[in-house]
C-alpha cells in the first residue's frame, strides 16, 4: 500500500469550519430545500441544476480516479495470484449479498402485498411516460452487458464514463505493469500523484455539497409535492422499511462477524450518506467514500478493486427495489404469479441487475428490461412506479453506498489488509 496519499491528506491540520461540520451543512441544506419546495414549489423546481451540476462535477473526476486507483493498486500488489484471489472473494460476496437482497425483497412484497386491491387495467395505462426507460431497457440484456464491458477504443471509457470499462482497462494495464514493476515504478508514482491531485479537486467540489443537497431536495418537493415526503404510498413506505431492515440486520450481521460496528461506519460516512440522500445519487460520493475507506485502514489496492466493482455487482438497494417493484406491478394489475414463476423472475433479476451500471435511472431501466424479458408482468405497469421513482431512488442509493463500504471492509479483513489499530486509534470503528 502506498502511504503517501492517505497519510498526507489525513495528516493535514483540520480547522473547524465556522458553519459547522460538512454533514451538518448538508442536513441544513436538505431541510431548507424541503422548506423552499413547500412554500415556493414553482421556484423550487428551477433549482434542480444545483444538484445536477454537483453530480456532474463529481462524475468529472471518477474516470481518472478509478483508473489510477486500480492500476496503482494492482501494480504495487506484487503477486498476481493475490489480485485474482481478491477479485474472486469480492465477486462471491457481491453475488451472495445481492441475491439475499433480492430474496428479502421478494418475500417482503409477497407478505405485505402493497399492490393488492388496486385492480389496475394494464391495457388502459399510458406507456408513453416510460418510453425513454423501455428504450434503454432494450439494450441492457445480459449478452449486451458482457460485450459492453469491452470498449471499442482505449479512450472510449473515459469519454463515456463507463465504470466497468474503466475497471477492465485499469486491471489489464495494472497487470501489464506488474510484469516489469521496477521499470514501471516512475509511471506508477506519477499515477499516484495524479490521484492526489484528483482527490484535491474532489475536496474542493465537496464544499458545494450543502448547496447541491438544497437544490436537489427543493426540486423533489416542488415537483412531486410535500406528499412525496410525508404521505408516501404504501409501496414506497414498505420499500424504505425493508431497506432499513436489510441494512440493520444483514449488513449489520456481516459487519459484526467481521469485527466492526456498522453504526460506527455509518457515523464515519454520515456526510457521504446525507449527500447521497440529498442528491439521490450514489455516484456523487464514490470518490469521497474511496478516500475515506483508505483513511480508515483499508489497503489502497482493496479499495480500488472492490468499491468501483461494488457499484455494479453489489447494488443491494437496487436489488430490493427490483424484486419488490416487479411483484408490486403484478399485484396491482391482478397478474397471478405461481411460486415457480416468481423463482424464474428472481433468477432473471440476478442476471439483469448486474447490467445497470452507467445507465440513467438504472434501477427503473433494469426493471423494465426484466419485465420485457419475462413477458408475464405488463411492462406498462411501470407507469405506477414513475411518480415515486425519485423517492425510492433515495433509499436504494443510500443502501448501495453503505453496502459497498461494508463489502470493502469485509474483503479487506478477509485479506488481512485492514489496519484495525489505525481505525481504533482514531475512534472510527
Amino acid at each position: 500500500m502506498t502511504v503517501g496519499r492517505t497519510e498526507k491528506l489525513s495528516s493535514t491540520p483540520r480547522h473547524r469550519p465556522w458553519l459547522g461540520p460538512l454533514w451538518v451543512q448538508v442536513l441544513v441544506g436538505i431541510l431548507l430545500g424541503i422548506g423552499v419546495g413547500v412554500v415556493f414549489p414553482h421556484a423550487a423546481v428551477a433549482l434542480k441544476p444545483l444538484g445536477d451540476g454537483f453530480i456532474k462535477l463529481i462524475r468529472m473526476t471518477l474516470a481518472p480516479i478509478i483508473f489510477a486507483t486500480v492500476v496503482v493498486g494492482i501494480a504495487r500488489m506484487g503477486d498476481l495470484k493475490e489480485v485474482g484471489r481478491v477479485g474472486a472473494k469480492a465477486l462471491i460476496y457481491f453475488e451472495v449479498v445481492s441475491t439475499l437482497a433480492l430474496i428479502i425483497g421478494l418475500i417482503a412484497v409477497d407478505v405485505l402485498q402493497p399492490g393488492k386491491g388496486m385492480n389496475i387495467n394494464a391495457a388502459a395505462l399510458d406507456a408513453t411516460a416510460i418510453s425513454s426507460y423501455t428504450t434503454g431497457a432494450q439494450q441492457t440484456g445480459f449478452v449486451s452487458f458482457i460485450l459492453g464491458i469491452i470498449p471499442s477504443s482505449v479512450g472510449e471509457p473515459f469519454v463515456n464514463g463507463n465504470i466497468l470499462q474503466i475497471i477492465l482497462l485499469g486491471v489489464l494495464f495494472g497487470l501489464a505493469l506488474a510484469q516489469f514493476r521496477d521499470k514501471a515504478l516512475p509511471l506508477v508514482d506519477m499515477l499516484d500523484l495524479l490521484l492526489q491531485g484528483m482527490f484535491g479537486i474532489v475536496k474542493f467540489v465537496m464544499y458545494l455539497a450543502p448547496l447541491a443537497a438544497f437544490g436537489a431536495m427543493a426540486y423533489t418537493v416542488g415537483q412531486y409535492g410535500v406528499a412525496s415526503l410525508v404521505q408516501l404510498a404504501q409501496f414506497t413506505a414498505e420499500l424504505w422499511i425493508v431497506s432499513i431492515l436489510f441494512v440493520i440486520v444483514v449488513l449489520g450481521v456481516n459487519a459484526r462477524l467481521c469485527g466492526f460496528s456498522l453504526f460506527a461506519l455509518m457515523r464515519y460516512l454520515r456526510e457521504e450518506i446525507l449527500i447521497t440522500a440529498g442528491t439521490a445519487s450514489s455516484e456523487a460520493v464514490l470518490a469521497p467514500v474511496m478516500l475515506k475507506l483508505e483513511q480508515l485502514g483499508c489497503e489502497e489496492a482493496i479499495v480500488g478493486m472492490v468499491v468501483p466493482a461494488g457499484y455494479t455487482f453489489n447494488a443491494t438497494g437496487t436489488a430490493i427495489y427490483l424484486s419488490m417493484g416487479a411483484i408490486f406491478i403484478a399485484q396491482a394489475t391482478n397478474t397471478h404469479l405461481s411460486l415457480r414463476e416468481q423463482i424464474v423472475i428472481l433468477v432473471v433479476l440476478m442476471l439483469t441487475s448486474k447490467g445497470s451500471a452507467g445507465v440513467a435511472g438504472a434501477g427503473f431501466v433494469t426493471l423494465a428490461a426484466t419485465l420485457a424479458a419475462m413477458h408475464t408482468i405488463p411492462v406498462a405497469g411501470l407507469v405506477l412506479l414513475l411518480g415515486v421513482e425519485r423517492i425510492t431512488n433515495v433509499a436504494r442509493a443510500v443502501v448501495n453506498v453503505i453496502g459497498s463500504a461494508v463489502a470493502t471492509i469485509v474483503v479487506a479483513k478477509w485479506e488481512g489488509a485492514f489496519d484495525q489499530e489505525k481505525a481504533s486509534r482514531e475512534g472510527r470503528l
